[in-house]
């Protein structure tokens, strides 16, 4: 089995993922450009190399494929999920973006990004797939995040297949994953990180093939790993993150790792948009490194 973690699912909310994340902390996903530029200088190395990572566990089926060729339409379906996924397939399908963040995209200009958020099924249960940056990024260093990264104009059209093509794509070169077992259910409304800039468009999808994964490069991901999801719902495990500039976000403890900012902001919405989400302690807080 995959590493990741415990127990748990259900409840209300009424904080809105800009609150809690939008304010910028991208939460090592929404990398800043310099690492981008670093990272896409081992970029050709990294797809060569993306076939020979190797994984720990095995996965259920689903349906439809996803990996296209170039320039074809990448489908998007919902059919064939399984039952316990349904409820993020329907929250995908009616979620507003105010419902996700009170800061909205620009009408142009930002930097066109995109994150893969993948539901698995493994040994405890329904559970999502990270990774974590490597230490010695320039920022975010450490941090858990969901594989994605900034459109390469090779993607596409960002008003079109583009975002899906660059969450699969980022997705291969920073863990190894075979696209071709990724059934894609869904694209959440885009999010905007003002003090970045990015624009990010989260895509669901669904593991319904085994693909071995791993870091293909160290310099960039220092381990890929899966969180269950009952233990992302265990009241135990969340807390509020408080940054030295005084931003607030949702948090979840994972073994050693905090995951917070952006990622956590996501799985937040999708826990509670889904219906998974359980009461929990929001006085608890966390505190974040100045370095963060």
């Amino acid at each position: 089995m995959r590493s990741g973690t415990t127990s748990g699912t259900t409840s209300d909310m009424t904080r809105d993922l800009a609150d809690d994340t939008a304010r910028d902390l991208a939460g090592g996903t929404t990398r800043d450009l310099a690492d981008d530029t670093a990272r896409d200088t081992a970029r050709d190395t990294a797809r060569d190399t993306a076939g020979d990572a190797t994984r720990d566990t095995p996965r259920t089926a689903g349906a439809s494929r996803t990996e296209s060729p170039e320039g074809a339409p990448v489908q998007v379906t919902d059919q064939g999920l399984p039952e316990w996924l349904e409820p993020v397939a329907r929250a995908a399908r009616t979620v507003q973006p105010h419902q996700l963040s009170r800061f909205l995209p620009p009408e142009s200009g930002g930097r066109q990004s995109a994150v893969l958020v993948l539901f698995g099924e493994g040994e405890q249960g329904p559970e999502l797939l990270l990774l974590e940056r490597a230490g010695t990024l320039r920022s975010h260093a450490g941090q858990p995040s969901f594989p994605g990264g900034a459109l390469d104009p090779e993607d596409g059209d960002p008003d079109g297949d583009g975002p899906v093509r660059a969450a699969l794509r980022e997705a291969r070169e920073e863990t190894g994953l075979d696209p071709s077992g990724v059934q894609v259910f869904g694209v959440l409304p885009r999010l905007y990180i003002p003090v970045s800039g990015f624009v990010v468009t989260p895509v669901l999808g669904w593991w319904r093939e085994p693909s071995p994964v791993a870091p293909v490069s160290p310099q960039e991901t220092a381990r890929v790993f899966t969180v269950p999801v009952a233990h992302l719902t265990d009241p135990r495990y969340r807390a509020m993150a408080i940054h030295p500039s005084g931003h607030r976000g949702p948090a979840f403890r994972v073994g050693p790792a905090l995951v917070w900012g952006f990622t956590a902001g996501v799985i937040d919405r999708i826990l509670h948009y889904a219906g998974w989400e359980r009461p929990w302690d929001r006085e608890r807080e966390v505190p974040l490194d100045a370095r963060s």
